[in-house]
């Protein structure tokens, strides 16, 4: 009677083992045999939905999942939005350097150039002090989202940051004001991680590199918005408190984004790590739209929370943590590697320079506001790039594009640095041009192709603290990146000015070599597909061609054990009540 149902798996040899296993301690009566067999046809009957629902969340094509995720895209984009608002304001302090009525107030006087200026020490510190912030409120992040779930904690941040603009607004002096950007800066890094997080785990396989690289759209639009907001006040400089304009603009994101996270449903991947599973089956169900592709949203809510369930479970079985430490042991130490390395790579690989554009155009005589309007056209090429990358990402996959993206970046950086070999006019508007170019690159490829591949490649349980490390190390790098750049093109200090496009492009020659013996394919990949091409150790260019077969049920019950059978099936059907008393 028991091992009727292993014929319907891969290897029914070592399902026999198991199930055989199970029947000898049941032999006691038939009742209890009974007990057994109804134990074994519900796993296996488990294990095929979710194996089911895996095959068909990969397969789906991307207009059955628009239909049937609708609400997942919307409120993926509601919390990518918040992002925004850290692009906003990273970007405009650099601006406000070049503000008369800022640097009167947070500025010395320099009688040997008759004006007001931030000192630039001050300035480093300013531009440090969010960096800085970033990397205490990643950590943050990383603790506080696995206890209290991804909403709460990214409304605690919004919440804290109306507060923190007023601080920011009202600043009296240089040391408040840095107080400001390093509080502001710890939740700018809580974004960071919960964001990206959260679109990839509330959407199937077919929209996640959509809703993964819409972060960096809403990173743009936010610088873009900045330039705007500094163009529109540049003829006011000379006015009393006017710089004050672009920190009060900051207010109108926050409430509004607050009220759209309440409203939004939790991570039901969270949810299912914390135990609470009803909780997540409820979650999914708002996430789904029922159309003619699926009918009945029940049905699909539970397929999906079976497939999650089994995949956290047997996550569990590989003694994976969920500590910061186990993010390196393993298989989860390649996993971390790969995801900081890429971050990184999109730090250390010239996109620095993207903001200097508007410095060679002036150097070759354009006017101020030209420039200006030059800067807000180049983060429009930043947004066109963005919306190229989905199309591109139907063609080809993540590694080819970062890859090549790496590529083009070098080679537009040799030419960048040649052309700073000449000190004529002429050499300065291609430098110019040449950077406009590469940010079209950069965010047609390596900018947003940077964020999915993050978020894909992490384990179900350790996602949040991964990308919290990989991020981090993307921050120090700017930290870095932010103290050197100066000095590189300053002609009072290093005076490399345009040749630094040769520095970097030594470091996308580095990191191309690397993304092609190390960074796998993970294009029409699950995470049940990904957590076992990483178990198995299977090399990054063999991630595309390796077939995988998830949710084998002779291998679950191998991995799970007697008991571990009976615990699943009892855990995933308990009543509603029962579990929500215990989560």
């Amino acid at each position: 009677m028991a091992t009727e149902y292993v014929e319907d798996v891969k290897d029914p040899e070592k399902s026999t083992v198991v199930v055989d296993s199970l029947t000898q301690k049941a032999t006691a009566d038939d009742s209890s045999l009974n007990s057994v067999d109804e134990y074994l046809s519900k796993f296996l009957d488990m294990s095929n939905e979710a194996k089911n629902n895996d095959h068909k969340e990969k397969t789906m094509p991307l207009m059955e999942g628009l239909r049937t995720f609708p609400k997942a895209v919307f409120w993926s984009i509601v919390l990518s939005s918040a992002l925004v608002m850290e692009g906003y304001d990273t970007n405009l302090l650099n601006s406000l350097f070049a503000f008369p009525a800022f640097n009167r107030k947070f500025g010395d006087f320099f009688p040997e150039r008759n004006e007001y200026q931030v000192p630039a020490k001050w300035q480093t510190g300013l531009n440090m002090s969010y960096s800085s912030g970033q990397v205490i409120g990643l950590f943050i992040a990383g603790f506080v989202a696995d206890i209290i779930g991804y909403r709460k904690t990214l409304m605690t941040a919004l919440g804290t940051s109306v507060g923190l603009i007023f601080l920011q607004f009202f600043a009296p002096n240089r040391s408040i004001l840095l107080l400001a950007y390093i509080l502001l800066g710890i939740n700018w890094g809580s974004y960071q991680t919960l964001t990206v997080t959260y679109a990839s785990e509330v959407a199937p396989t077919t929209l996640r590199v959509y809703l993964t690289t819409y972060v960096n759209i809403c990173w743009v639009f936010g610088q873009l918005i900045s330039s705007g907001v500094i163009k529109g006040v540049s003829s006011m400089g000379e006015q009393h408190n006017s710089y004050r304009i672009p920190f009060a603009v900051q207010w109108v994101w926050p409430i509004p984004l607050f009220l759209g996270v309440f409203f939004a449903p939790e991570s039901p991947w969270y949810l299912v790590k914390r135990g609470k599973d009803q909780e997540a089956k409820h979650s999914l169900k708002r996430l789904l739209s029922e159309n003619p592709h699926m009918p009945d949203r029940d049905v699909l809510a539970q397929a999906m929370l079976t497939k999650i369930q089994m995949t956290v479970k047997e996550e569990e079985t590989e003694n994976t943590g969920i500590t910061f430490s186990d993010c390196f042991k393993g298989s989860n130490f390649r996993r971390t590697r790969i995801a900081a390395l890429t971050w990184m790579f999109q730090s250390i690989t010239g996109s620095t320079l993207m903001g200097y554009s508007t410095y060679f155009y002036q150097q070759a005589g354009l006017a101020d506001s030209m420039s200006f309007t030059f800067s807000i056209i180049q983060y429009c090429l930043g947004i066109i790039g963005t919306v190229g990358s989905w199309f591109l990402s139907n063609k080809v996959g993540r590694f080819k594009i970062y890859f090549s993206g790496l590529c083009t970046m070098c080679c537009l950086l040799l030419i960048v640095g040649g052309l700073g070999t000449s000190s004529s006019n002429s050499a300065k508007w291609g430098i110019g041009s040449m950077l406009l170019v590469f940010t079209f690159v950069y965010d047609l490829t390596v900018g947003p192709m940077c964020y999915c591949i993050v978020a894909e490649i992490p384990s179900a349980k350790l996602r949040t603290k991964t990308v919290m490390l990989a991020r981090n190390l993307y921050n120090i790098a700017n930290i870095v990146v932010g103290i050197i750049t100066p000095y590189m093109l300053n002609p009072t200090a290093w005076d490399w000015r345009a040749k630094t496009g040769f520095f970097w492009a030594g470091f996308s020659f580095i990191a191309a070599v690397w993304c092609y013996f190390d960074l796998p394919e993970t294009k029409g990949r699950t995470f049940a597909e990904l957590d076992i091409l990483f178990q198995d150790g299977v090399k990054a260019r063999q991630f595309k061609h390796t077939e995988v077969e998830v949710f084998d049920a002779g291998k679950l019950m191998e991995k799970f054990g007697e008991d571990g059978i009976k615990q699943f099936v009892e855990h995933t059907e308990r009543p509603d009540n029962e579990i929500l008393e215990k989560a």
